[in-house]
């Protein structure tokens, strides 16, 4: 049990000691000065040339969000497309069929906006094509477009007054010429020398220990589960995702995966206090963040290694800790870290099942999800944390009697109504979305129109609206996780998950990047003793209070229906 803790103190040490210099690497390739990646210019040229674009003009804020929706638009119609005609198309040596058109909708939408909630099975959903065309190339685009929309942010924190906020396409281009490509690489080469498929071949036939002969699928998955991690993706390659053996041989591969997914969030911290030159409120950023993300580990990893009281109560003892659906290779501490941290960011992927980690630790996961601000995605964290900084700010200036002011800027009305919108939208999305799931469950199990509603659920109780509480929950979130006793490949589930899948990952760039062109055209006005400070610990305690205040008042009631109420009828 000594190793197994080293091993997470490890893990996470490793990641905040390479985050840093990452942090400093990312802001001079975003603020345009010299680095040691210089020699990917001529590709970027040519990407500008290619497609039009004026690298030295920095556009409105505006002319941004119009170029990032655009865009993504125009992914979604390929992905579609693709997804829709896979099955009479090349490199489908296994011969999987094509996507069902509400399937196709729900994962080309998925993958679009860096969830990777998958209604399908890796291994038998996709073919190779598609998961390098499409699901592959949408984890490159989804995360650089995450990353770019908060360089957007960190614009409007410069100290002088400014009517274009930077330019969409370049810091887009940059994030993966410098950064996803390269980094995507050597982890493709770590994954691929430990095991990791990395072929064009069909599936393989083996005899088992036990004497079955089994296929088991290959292919190039090396190349998509290190981009998976490094962006926040979570796709998994395999249906059992990094559970898979294939896809996470060893504890090396895990230890490699998890700092992966957990790098970009924490670097792009570090990088707005080098990028703005304000790396006193940087720590305070990353202090809150992680002291929210050990509220939620904390209780996971004790309750993980507690064991399940129900099976205690047999005079079983589980001297391993609660070990349903988790690898004995990896065990129910480093399952347990990887839970909190792959829900805390949007990455999603799994080293274990989620449906059957303890009722507690269920909750400390939907709560991650709830709150999307603490650490994040690529890019979309620090999106998330804006709104809730904007509303601590206006609070406080309105505590001290001083005009709410955000470096230099005041903020007022319409920045506060924005904020507020993105904030309460994220609750309407996922409680009004489990409350029309239960709503059909109850009243239509049967119903030919609703895809039989009694299939859905394996645990009709207060399990099985934490199920459904989950998908939406990781909807919204751009998660991609799931309690998958949820049977949720059909039309209901496919079309309402895409529709909050759509909505819980734009809404929260648009407004946060519209606030931060608003508050850039401001006038500056430089900081004085009147000033309210945000980069002291007290104003981090603000902030921390702000998130909880409003995920409690948004979300416990939906928790004490689900997880809470099933961990209290365990006792």
């Amino acid at each position: 049990m000594f190793t197994e803790w080293i091993g997470v103190i490890a893990m996470y040490g490793l990641t905040v000691l390479l985050a840093i210099p990452l942090g400093n690497y990312l802001a001079k390739v975003f603020k345009g000065e010299p680095n040691v990646f210089d020699f990917m210019a001529p590709l970027e040229r040519l990407i500008y040339r290619l497609g039009g674009i004026n690298p030295n003009r920095d556009m409105h804020w505006k002319e941004n969000l119009v170029a990032l929706l655009t865009i993504n638009a125009v992914w979604l119609v390929y992905a579609f497309l693709l997804l829709l005609n896979q099955g009479s198309l090349p490199l489908n040596p296994d011969g999987n069929p094509s996507q069902t058109p509400d399937l196709a909708f729900n994962t080309a939408i998925s993958f679009l906006v860096n969830c990777d909630l998958q209604h399908y099975s890796g291994e038998s959903g996709a073919t190779y094509l598609t998961q390098m065309g499409v699901m592959m190339f949408l984890m490159f685009v989804s995360a650089a477009t995450g990353m770019a929309a908060a360089v957007l942010l960190f614009r409007s924190f410069m100290p002088k007054s400014v009517d274009t906020v930077g330019n969409f396409y370049v810091l887009f281009t940059k994030s993966i010429t410098r950064l996803l490509l390269p980094g995507s690489l050597v982890l493709a080469l770590i994954l691929a020398f430990n095991g990791t498929p990395a072929s064009f071949d069909g599936k393989d036939t083996i005899v088992t220990l036990q004497g079955d002969t089994v296929g088991v699928s290959r292919g190039p998955a090396a190349a998509l589960i290190a981009i998976k991690h490094l962006g926040t993706n979570g796709g998994g390659y395999f249906g059992a995702n990094s559970a898979h053996p294939l896809e996470n041989p060893n504890y090396l591969t895990n230890m490699v995966e998890m700092m992966a997914q957990v790098l970009i969030p924490i670097a792009m911290i570090f990088a707005m206090g080098f990028f703005i030159n304000r790396k006193k409120f940087a720590w305070v950023v990353y202090s809150v963040m992680t002291i929210g993300m050990l509220c939620l580990l904390i209780p996971t990893i004790f309750s993980e290694l507690g064991g399940n009281p129900a099976i205690a109560r047999l005079g079983i003892s589980q001297l391993t800790g609660a070990m349903e659906g988790k690898e004995v290779r990896f065990g129910a501490l480093a399952s347990g870290y990887w839970s909190i941290v792959t829900t805390i960011i949007s990455t999603g992927s799994v080293n274990a099942m989620h449906d059957s980690s303890m009722a507690l630790s269920g909750a400390m996961q939907l709560l991650g999800m709830m709150v999307n601000a603490f650490y994040g995605g690529a890019g979309a964290g620090l999106l998330n944390f804006y709104y809730f900084l904007i509303i601590a700010v206006f609070v406080s200036g309105l505590m001290v009697g001083r005009t709410p002011e955000l470096f230099g800027r005041k903020v007022e009305a319409r920045e506060i109504k924005i904020a507020s919108i993105v904030a309460l939208m994220s609750a309407l999305l996922v409680k009004g979305g489990t409350a029309l799931g239960a709503w059909i469950f109850m009243n239509y199990g049967t119903a030919e129109w609703a895809v039989q509603p009694s299939a859905w659920l394996n645990n009709p109780g207060f399990h099985g609206f934490s199920e459904m509480l989950y998908e939406f929950t990781s909807a919204n979130a751009n998660n991609g996780s799931g309690f998958e006793g949820l049977g949720d490949n059909n039309f209901f589930w496919n079309y309402s998950t895409g529709i909050v899948l759509i909505l819980g990952r734009f809404l929260p760039i648009i407004g946060p990047v519209a606030i931060a062109g608003l508050l850039a055209s401001k006038k500056y006005v430089p900081e004085s003793s009147g000033t309210l400070p945000v980069d002291t610990a007290t104003f981090g305690l603000m902030i921390f209070a702000v998130i909880f205040i409003i995920t409690a008042l948004s979300f416990f009631p939906a928790l004490a229906l689900g997880p809470l109420a099933e961990y209290f009828s365990l006792r």
